[in-house]
Formats: C-alpha cells, structure tokens, sequence
C-alpha cells in the first residue's frame, strides 16, 4: 500500500528533513558558485509543470527567505493547445505558487505553429518554448530566465553531442543571449536527479508531466539508464563530467571562473 505523501506546505512552513536542506543549499551553491543570483534582479522561472522546475521553484523561494537580499520571482507556464492541462491541475499549480509566494502565470501557445511546416522535433519543440519565455521576459523587463535543468540533464547532453554530433560541449549553468540582454540561468547544475524525484515521491508538489510524443523515444531518454551504469562504476562520474567541462560563466568577468 502506497504510502500517503506529506503535505508540501510542512517545507514552506520550515518543517523539512535535512535532505531537503541540503538540496536547497546545493541550489543555492550553484547560484553562488556561477553568480546567477544578485540582489534586486527579476527572474521569469520556466514552469514546465514537472518535478523539476516545481522543485526549482521551491528552492529558490525559500532560499529567499534565508538571504540578506532579495529577488523577485515570477513563473511563466506554457498551456499547448494541442495537448491542454486540465482546470484541476490549473488551480492545484497556482495554489502550489501563491504558497510559494511566486507570481504565476499560464499562457496558451500552439505547439506545433504553422512556422514548422508539418515538421516536428525535439530542437523545434525546444526553440519554440524559448522563443515564447525570450517574449515574455522583455515584455517584463525581465533579464534572468531559471530553467530546471540538473546534474543529469548536463551528463546526458554531453554524451549526445560527444556520440551523436562529435563536439565536446554541454549546456551552460549560465548562458547568454541577445548581447547579454537576456540570461538563462540554471540553479540545479549541481543537484542530482534522483533528489527531485524523491521530493516528488515523499510530497504532494503537484507535478503533471508535460504532454511530448518523443518522451520514450528521444535520445535523452534512451541515455538516461547509460548514465545510470556509470554511476554505479564511478558515483561521482556525473561529478567528474560536470568538471571536465570548465564552464564559463559571463558574469565572473574571466571565463571558467566560479563567482564567489
């Protein structure tokens, strides 16, 4: 019998066990370690709905609350027509944010828009919801976009364009555009899949996992066990991947510097 999750209002309230602790710290570390962050800056949170970006969002609202500085926090979340999230769902996520005392807001877009001509991928799918969020944003005034991506989602891409495309490259843990107009930032770099999976299995975050005709059958997925075997090689060899990599951070002033 499956057990009944705990209310994730006990971790707003400040009732959370300590890996719950430290998965906050290890966000944070992240933020510090690449100077995503600073006092006064808006950041639009990239609401997919999954338990990535929800535990994202959790973090870096409470990791608010422990800082001597403040930021601002508005969530965007993307309803594709084509595949429509239930009113239900509508109202559970924004209790989910108002709780979190985080602006939200859902807009309806086409996911397949006339501009693909019948096509459809993986890449088109990816450009068009950063398209809509790039809109957003300057329609806001907002320079800091945060995705959800982690530790694993850096290894796997950097095994496909290893394997697949013959570079030696990765997603970036903060990544520019529009001659610096526009950042995206990625405050899970260093925080493990597998912790954002347990705060789904052990809370009621309500997750809803976003509609992608691709989602068993892209690469991504198929690499996710790969990386899986190596780890129980080597546990640190998502570690060891995210170091060879040296990433750059455009807000330090010297490339491959970590901002303190």
């Amino acid at each position: 019998m499956q057990e009944t999750k705990k209310s994730y209002k006990e971790i707003i309230n400040g009732d959370m066990p300590p890996w719950v602790m430290r998965f906050i710290k290890q966000t944070g570390k992240g933020i510090n370690d690449f100077n995503m962050i600073k006092d006064g800056d808006r950041v639009l949170i990239a609401a997919s709905g999954g338990k990535d970006s929800l535990a994202m969002s959790m973090a870096l609202s409470i990791r608010r609350r422990w800082l001597p500085i403040h930021y601002d926090l508005k969530a965007l979340m993307i309803d594709w027509r084509e595949h429509p999230i239930p009113d239900g769902w509508k109202e559970r996520l924004s209790n989910y944010y108002r709780d979190l005392d985080i602006d939200f807001e859902i807009v309806e877009e086409n996911q397949f828009p006339s501009s693909f001509k019948g096509e459809f991928n993986c890449y088109l799918c990816s450009r068009n919801r950063r398209r809509i969020l790039f809109e957003h944003a300057e329609r806001n005034g907002i320079s800091l976009i945060a995705m959800g991506h982690h530790l694993d989602d850096l290894v796997e891409t950097s095994l496909m364009n290893l394997f697949f495309r013959a570079n030696f490259s990765t997603m970036q843990a903060v990544q520019e555009f529009f001659g610096g107009k526009i950042h995206i930032i990625r405050p899970m770099i260093e925080v493990h899949e597998s912790v954002t999976r347990r705060l789904q299995e052990c809370y009621d975050i309500p997750c809803i996992k976003p509609v992608c005709p691709y989602d068993q059958t892209n690469v991504r997925a198929r690499l996710k066990p790969i990386v899986g075997s190596l780890a129980h090689i080597d546990k640190l060899a998502r570690e060891h991947v995210f170091a060879a990599h040296k990433l750059d951070n455009p807000f330090s002033g010297c490339a491959g510097k970590k901002g303190k």
